[in-house]
C-alpha cells in the first residue's frame, strides 16, 4: 500500500530529479497522468461534503459543533490537495502544447494582474527596458503569476511594493522581481526552488510550494536559470530569472 507521503515523495522526485536536467520525459508523462486522474477523484471529494450537508439540512438536521468543524477541516484539506495537483499539472505542462511566439511583457503582466486578486495595500511597479521576447504564452503567464504571488504571499505586512524589472543582456532577457518583505537568508536561497517546498507551515501560508519550482523550470526550459538573493533595497527578496530572448 502506498501512503500519501510516498505519493508526494514520488511527485517531488519527478519534479526535481527528472526535470529539464534529468531528461526523463517518460517519468514526467507518468506523473502527469497520475496527477490528472487523481484530481478527478479529488474534485468529487470536494463536492461530496457539501452534498451531504445539503441532504442533512434538507432533513432538518442542523450541522454544528464538532461535525461542522470536521467538515470545514475536510474542505480545507481537499482544497489544499486540489491546488497542489493543479500546480503539479502546471509544472509538467511547462514547455508543452503551446506555440512559442513573441510576447509583449507589459501586456502579459496586465493579463496576470487582472486574473489575480492583488491585495489593496500592494503596489506593482514596472521598469521594463526589455518587453519583447519569444516564449510560450502559457509559460510566461505561469512565470509572472508565480513570481508576483510569491512576493505577496510571503510578505509580512498588509501593504508592500513589488518591482518588476527587465533588461536585455546579450541574447538573454533578465527579469527581476523585488519585494520589500521580510527577505531571505542565504541558507534558503537555493532551497526555495525545490518542488513542494515551503519555508513556513501551510497553516500560516497557503500554497503548494510549487511556484518557484515552476519559475526555475520555465527559465531552464528557455535556456536560462533562476536565482534568489536578498533585495538590493535593504529589505525583501529579489528573484532573478534569466532566459533566452529567442
Amino acid at each position: 500500500m502506498t501512503t500519501g507521503s510516498e505519493h508526494s515523495n514520488v511527485a517531488r522526485k519527478g519534479a526535481t530529479e527528472y526535470g529539464p536536467k534529468g531528461g526523463s520525459k517518460e517519468i514526467e508523462d507518468f506523473i502527469y497522468l497520475i496527477s490528472h486522474d487523481v484530481r478527478s477523484s479529488v474534485r468529487a471529494l470536494i463536492e461530496l461534503p457539501q452534498w451531504i450537508v445539503e441532504d442533512l439540512e434538507g432533513q432538518g438536521v442542523k450541522i454544528e459543533g464538532p461535525v461542522a468543524t470536521s467538515i470545514e477541516m475536510l474542505n480545507r484539506h481537499t482544497g489544499r490537495l486540489d491546488r497542489m495537483l493543479v500546480d503539479l499539472l502546471t509544472f509538467f505542462r511547462i514547455g508543452r502544447m503551446q506555440e512559442v511566439r513573441r510576447i509583449d511583457l507589459d501586456s502579459a503582466i496586465d493579463t496576470v494582474l487582472e486574473a489575480m486578486e492583488v491585495p489593496h495595500g500592494f503596489q506593482v511597479v514596472r521598469n521594463l527596458e526589455c518587453d519583447s521576447f519569444m516564449m510560450g504564452e502559457r509559460d510566461v503567464l505561469t512565470l509572472l503569476s508565480a513570481l508576483i504571488q510569491n512576493a505577496i504571499k510571503h510578505h509580512d505586512r498588509t501593504s508592500g511594493k513589488i518591482i518588476l524589472m527587465s533588461e536585455k543582456q546579450g541574447n538573454d532577457v533578465l527579469l527581476c522581481v523585488s519585494d520589500d518583505g521580510p527577505g531571505i537568508t542565504e541558507e534558503f536561497t537555493e532551497k526555495v526552488f525545490g518542488a513542494m517546498t515551503t519555508l513556513r507551515p501551510r497553516d500560516e501560508v497557503e500554497g503548494s510550494g510549487m511556484g518557484l519550482a515552476q519559475v526555475r523550470k520555465i527559465a531552464q526550459h528557455y535556456g536560462g536559470d533562476a536565482t534568489a538573493t536578498a533585495s538590493s533595497y535593504g529589505r525583501g527578496t529579489q528573484i532573478r530569472v534569466r532566459f533566452s530572448a529567442g
